[in-house]
């Protein structure tokens, strides 16, 4: 609280940035701790974490007051005007401290309380388990070892303690493969699948540069390839473009030379790094935020932002992998520089388009609220940090809480017979099937969509369908209920029947038809069929008769058709 100056400011107006009419609304802002909130007249709140905050700008002082521009972390861009300047000077320099926490401690999830119990947060812990997955990937096995050679992290500390790794390699090939490799990431297990035994394994760069070789790293390798008894040879896929990785050959790291590797297929796929993408996620913010664009005006500024340009090139990577594992059998070792940001990108798309258990509620639980800094699940850069920081003990796990809302991120038109039919996904990525993801960067801005959510409107129509099928499923019950009854009563009345009525029964459907038929009404006929009007047995007298000799199918079909025309 000692960051906050100003704590309430009144006849505040919040901007509708894509309003040509300069549209507001005029409300009062309030400073806690963890949010800043704006109620307007209409009592309507919006809140907006500290921890989201991107950045604040103060606009020069305008006639109407003094303009603050608040950009977030999740695509949310808020134009407040405050009447004061030195209101609205207190409040961003508030903003300011209060939007970069200087420790860890003074996250939003150390003081965030779901109210659950000390059990209940316990289990929340335990809902996502690696070795439970890697079980259900049938790991270990005769080829693949949990090893517990990080249990202490000394070889590499940005790693978990479990990891899997080829049966056949000993530690001190993991303590050299390490060594060899960028800030320790030796080549560890990522993904297996079962019905091929080929794996996705991942690491870091190796401290290759021009001549420098490693036995050990070698070894590693070569033990992977082994383990996939199916396919001998496998990928060394480099996610980083061909030049930047000879680049980095001059400063001791680079990437695998060939002729020290055996059976290897070497494979670059240009994912551009870090800054490059921040970069053009701004031009595309930029861009986005912009009043007034044309059609052609915004095209342009979306193209030359390159954002659509690095989403086809991390699918077209992922693409590549799920290719090589699912159909060629050969398993794939994925790096970039240091083994972050777009090895994990592509190891986990990869495994996406592999697995349709990661395309489920459970296999895929991740959502916006990884921004939500309500919960502590992906605070720290590893295992370790998040253990110094005692996370399963100071904050409480995302998990229950997607479980328990996870109605909102059903796919309205999942079919399980699709899924199955096409386990594994193979996006086309020809350039004009990449859009702009409106309902991501403009989720906001809600004079930009329709007025009617898309969305809501394809789960009312499901839930109608389901409460369709199942009166059908009721129907086809009473249906099949009645038929049996109609058959029983024939068969107990077969006798008499037949002495009653020796005509044949088709040659007395077609008289009875035209006698009876202009005496009927059109209700009346649909109630005789359903068997409401017990009291005109006229039709069921028929009905009988007709069951005695001919199928049940020729009756209904003759006393249906004739009475529904």
């Amino acid at each position: 609280m000692e960051h906050i100056r100003t704590t309430k400011v009144e006849q505040v107006k919040l901007l509708d940035r894509f309003s040509t009419s300069s549209k507001s609304q005029t409300g009062t802002l309030y400073l806690t701790a963890t949010h800043l909130l704006f109620i307007d007249a209409n009592q309507k709140e919006t809140w907006i974490l500290h921890h989201h905050i991107a950045a604040v700008e103060k606009l020069a002082l305008t006639t109407s007051g003094c303009p603050l521009v608040i950009q977030c972390k999740n695509f949310r861009i808020v134009h407040f005007i405050v009447p004061r300047e030195r209101d609205c000077h207190d409040i961003y320099n508030s903003l300011l401290q209060l939007s970069k926490p200087a420790r860890y401690d003074e996250l939003y999830a150390f003081s965030y309380n779901p109210k659950q119990s000390e059990v209940e947060r316990v289990q929340g812990w335990q809902l996502v388990d690696l070795v439970e997955e890697f079980d259900r990937m049938g790991v270990p096995n005769s080829n693949w070892q949990l090893s517990d050679a990080n249990r202490d992290y000394k070889i590499c500390e940005t790693y978990p303690r479990e990891l899997y790794v080829p049966r056949s390699v000993s530690k001190p090939i993991i303590v050299g493969s390490s060594k060899f490799r960028s800030k320790g990431r030796f080549p560890v297990l990522s993904y297996y699948r079962k019905d091929n035994e080929a794996a996705i394994c991942r690491c870091s760069q190796p401290l290759s540069g021009f001549s420098a070789r490693c036995l050990e790293d070698e070894h590693m390798l070569q033990a992977i390839s082994k383990a996939n008894p199916t396919n001998r040879y496998m990928y060394v896929v480099d996610t980083r473009p061909k030049l930047n990785a000879m680049a980095n050959r001059a400063a001791g790291k680079g990437y695998e030379n060939e002729d020290n590797y055996s059976n290897i297929r070497f494979q670059f796929v240009g994912i551009e790094n870090i800054h490059v993408m921040r970069s053009s996620l701004q031009k595309l913010l930029e861009v986005c935020g912009s009043r007034g664009l044309s059609v052609n005006d915004f095209l342009s500024g979306l193209e030359s932002s390159g954002w659509l340009r690095h989403i086809k090139a991390v699918l077209e990577a992922a693409i590549f992998l799920a290719k090589a594992i699912a159909f060629e059998g050969a398993s794939v070792l994925v790096h970039c520089s240091d083994g972050w940001d777009r090895t994990s990108q592509v190891c986990s798309l990869g495994s996406l388009l592999l697995d349709p258990f990661y395309r489920t509620i459970k296999g895929f639980m991740i959502h916006e609220h990884v921004h939500s800094c309500q919960f502590g699940n992906f605070i720290g850069n590893c295992q370790k940090e998040r253990e110094e920081l005692k996370l399963k003990e100071k904050t409480y796990s995302l998990w229950p809480f997607l479980l328990d809302e996870q109605k909102k991120y059903r796919n309205p038109i999942y079919s399980e017979h699709f899924s199955q039919s096409f386990a594994v996904l193979e996006p086309d990525t020809v350039s004009f099937n990449f859009k702009f993801w409106r309902n991501m960067y403009h989720q906001f801005d809600h004079t930009m969509h329709p007025r009617q959510s898309v969305l809501n409107h394809v789960m009312n129509m499901r839930e109608q369908n389901k409460l369709l099928e199942k009166d059908i499923k009721e129907l086809e019950a009473k249906l099949g209920h009645h038929a049996t009854k109609e058959e029983t009563d024939a068969a107990f009345t077969k006798e008499p029947l037949r002495s009653v009525h020796p005509v044949s029964p088709v040659h007395k459907t077609l008289e009875c038809f035209k006698k009876e038929q202009p005496l009927l009404r059109a209700n009346d006929c649909i109630r005789t069929i359903e068997g409401a009007n017990a009291a005109d047995n006229r039709y069921s007298e028929y009905m009988e008769e007709l069951s005695k000799t001919e199928p049940g199918m020729v009756s209904l079909e003759y006393g249906v058709a004739r009475m529904t025309c």
